[in-house]
């Protein structure tokens, strides 16, 4: 093992373990300093355990469908911690996966705690001093705790803890509405929780389209999940049976009573004890990390994903990475992500997903912005697989034609809005997509039909 490469990566998340292996292939030496489990927190204790667990939450609630067929089910003997166990399977996996990967590209792992000692050189657990041309910092980022709902892993849990537990409560409390909170009433309240959703802002969901997020509301009021919206949570207090929430909504005091409480309002990069002063590396309040162009954090020294801020997920966070790397390589690329080309997914039933310009964005930019929306039950294989519930909505400029946005809310929607964000990154119109011939019968031609609505000529609606 070498002790000077040409990069050295701190964090082997998806912008860590991404940036190192493209570093390999541009021919750069690289090595990936690790402290806790390969993958970071998207393999270990966020994306992959907790889609498993909404994979085993579908097959669970949709069993009652088998009843249609004339088959009773009997929900008995329902073992919890078999599904978790599913998680934790499909989390080793995958973290093993990574090390394979690193390993197939030759980049060195390193296990340990890693501290900048500026000018290149990084200390690992106070001892061992590694030293690279450049260093990019993929450190990632962790639950944000707020004082008056401090986490104990008991009663008061964040999602890192809510995602380990091996046993379900009754009931379940969940501050914050965002992505997060929402597809945790969703795996929750699958498996028979009663669960009380508490949103701040007016909406569940509120940084996505409020069309989208009606059909979403919907959908949860059927199934029962309790939303508290425009609501602030002043206090809580924990006993043996449970927690007792202070919550203000609609001008109103109430008590929101549950066996555990998850908080899930937002995310705390993980820069302390990186020695960053040492490097000259600057955090703004909130400690993230100032990056300039290319994602500079200081001489020699880059920084992406969580810990800059910005879009939180783990998809933009591996694009920054690449970035970083090729520009460090000699490669023309741009100076960061266009965040209109980073698409959201939400994972809750029915899924939802988007990217681009809101209509209110698009016409501040002074576009001559208009939308269509193609239902999802116009398109033959909803109505046939029972989830017609959905559209597909096309954001554009009604005089240039271009794609500004999309945003589908339904069945496999994380799935379907790559076609449209690939026309738009392409610079294809919408009649590029209309004229394009789908399968029948498909979910995707619900896409082709709303592209046909921008040209005039929608066929099923």
């Amino acid at each position: 093992m070498s002790d000077n490469y040409d990069l050295i990566v701190i964090g082997s998340g998806p912008a860590g373990y991404v940036g190192a292996i493209r570093a390999t292939q541009l021919g750069l030496s690289c090595a990936v300093i690790e402290k806790g489990d390969v993958g970071g927190v998207c393999l270990n204790i966020g994306c992959i355990p907790s889609k498993a667990l909404i994979r085993q939450a579908e097959i669970f609630r949709n069993a009652d469908e088998l009843e249609g067929l004339g088959v009773t089910v009997d929900k008995s003997g329902f073992d919890y911690q078999k599904a978790w166990k599913k998680s934790r399977k499909a989390s080793t996996s995958l973290s093993k996966g990574v090390k394979f990967l690193l390993k197939k590209n030759k980049v060195e792992l390193i296990e340990g705690r890693a501290t900048l000692e500026g000018g290149g050189v990084v200390l690992v657990d106070g001892e061992k001093r590694y030293t690279a041309k450049n260093i990019l910092l993929a450190t990632g980022s962790r639950p944000r705790e707020l004082p008056p709902f401090p986490f104990d892993g008991k009663r008061i849990l964040s999602s890192d803890q809510a995602l380990m537990m091996e046993t379900l409560p009754s009931s379940l409390a969940i501050l914050g509405a965002g992505a997060i909170g929402c597809e945790f009433a969703h795996i929750m309240a699958s498996f028979g929780v009663e669960v009380t959703l508490i949103e701040a802002m007016g909406k569940i969901l509120p940084t996505e389209d409020p069309d989208t997020t009606d059909i979403l509301a919907r959908s949860f009021k059927k199934r029962k999940i309790k939303m508290l919206v425009g609501a602030k949570a002043s206090g809580v207090e924990t006993s043996e049976k449970g927690v007792s929430l202070s919550v203000e909504s609609g001008g109103k005091q109430e008590t929101v009573q549950a066996d555990q409480l998850l908080v899930v309002v937002g995310r705390s990069p993980n820069t302390e004890e990186l020695g960053l002063e040492k490097a000259g590396v600057g955090t703004d309040e909130k400690g993230f990390v100032r990056v300039a162009d290319h994602y500079k954090a200081a001489e020699g020294v880059y920084a992406v994903g969580d810990m800059v801020g910005g879009i939180l997920l783990a998809h933009a966070a591996s694009k920054e990475a690449e970035l970083v790397v090729e520009h460090i390589a000699g490669k023309d690329v741009p100076a960061a992500i266009d965040p209109t080309l980073i698409p959201t997914a939400v994972y809750t039933e029915p899924e939802i997903a988007g990217f681009g310009m809101s209509e209110t964005e698009a016409k501040e930019a002074g576009h001559n912005a208009k939308s269509v929306q193609f239902p999802y039950r116009g398109a033959g294989k909803s109505v046939a697989i029972e989830r017609p519930d959905g559209f597909v909505k096309i954001l554009y400029d009604e005089k240039s034609r271009e794609i500004l946005g999309g945003r589908i809310v339904g069945d496999h929607a994380t799935e379907l809005i790559h076609e449209l964000l690939l026309a738009r990154s392409a610079e294809l119109l919408p009649e590029d997509i209309a004229n394009t011939v789908h399968a029948h019968p498909t979910l995707s031609e619900a896409v082709m039909e709303a592209a046909r609505g921008v040209e005039g000529w929608t066929i099923h609606a």
